[in-house]
């Protein structure tokens, strides 16, 4: 159902308060880029620190912006299965297309607690599910067991798989690879990821240069897979560029110095260290996005 470069976008901030003007400016240069799908309120658009006001008004603005160009696949989870439920039915209502949910964080279920939480929103809102591991963020694993099993319900067609286990995401392939589409979660790995039959990235970098994270993938799915390599190995030291520190605040430092959005995060998150933001610097010269 999803495939390509899919953007998991950054939230910019103005002032303290949400900069709509500059996220609707964002949207439109990654559609005309080439993305596929744009992600509102991700980890990267800092949905943790968004009031439910805002969290539900940056969808609207994004829907609205995209105006059914692409799809607009909506950061609804939580920790809380009542409150994803009440994120999604807002979502959902709103006009998105798919809805994105992550793994319950810090009450660390087990994995009939994650089977019975996405399957509770998936009753609950009838609507295209796209499940969401990232263990290093979450402090649990879905396992790929439990990914088959979601897999049966009609609602959950896709994975972002970002725990980095190539072997793992092997593993849900040979499961339920004819019932629901892996997505990386990693841009480190886009191409690994393609290799064993994933159909795309749910990408921190496509916020920096769209056009040539899109056209990795774009070129693999049309079977030129060595000049997709090519285009990937040149892509690859930007791709680790993003998480010198923690993400999102290397990707939106880039958009600052590109001149994109304000140099504006949420506590807990705080600016760049001078040695960091030195070397965010230098990768982005000289990959030619600043002077």
């Amino acid at each position: 159902m999803f495939q390509g470069s899919i953007v998991a976008l950054v939230t910019p901030f103005k002032n303290g308060k949400v900069d709509e003007d500059a996220y609707r400016a964002l949207i439109e240069e990654q559609i005309t880029q080439g993305t596929s799908a744009i992600v509102p309120c991700g980890t990267t658009g800092e949905s943790a620190t968004l009031s439910i006001e805002e969290h539900n008004r940056v969808i609207d603005i994004a829907i609205k912006a995209v105006n059914k160009r692409v799809p607009v696949i909506a950061g609804t989870g939580g920790n809380s299965t009542s409150e994803a439920i009440e994120l999604t039915m807002h979502a959902k209502k709103a006009g998105a297309d798919a809805t994105l949910q992550v793994t319950p964080y810090y009450n660390k279920p087990g994995q009939e607690g994650m089977y019975r939480h996405f399957k509770a929103i998936a009753d609950a809102v009838p609507f295209p599910q796209v499940l969401y591991n990232v263990p290093g963020r979450t402090g649990v694993n879905l396992i790929p067991e439990t990914v088959a099993r979601l897999a049966e319900l009609p609602d959950v067609v896709a994975i972002k798989e970002a725990s980095g286990n190539l072997a793992q995401m092997t593993e849900i392939m040979t499961l339920a690879g004819d019932k629901i589409t892996l997505l990386s979660g990693d841009d480190n790995l886009i191409v690994p990821v393609l290799s064993i039959g994933g159909k795309g990235v749910i990408s921190v970098v496509a916020n920096v240069v769209p056009r040539d994270t899109a056209n990795v993938v774009s070129t693999w799915l049309k079977g030129d897979t060595e000049k997709s390599m090519r285009l990937f190995l040149k892509l690859y030291p930007l791709c680790q560029a993003m998480f010198y520190e923690t993400n999102p605040i290397p990707v939106k430092t880039s958009l600052a110095l590109m001149g994109k959005i304000d140099d504006e995060m949420r506590l807990p998150l705080v600016h760049m260290s001078d040695a960091n933001l030195a070397k965010l610097k230098k990768a982005l010269k000289d990959y030619g996005l600043i002077k």
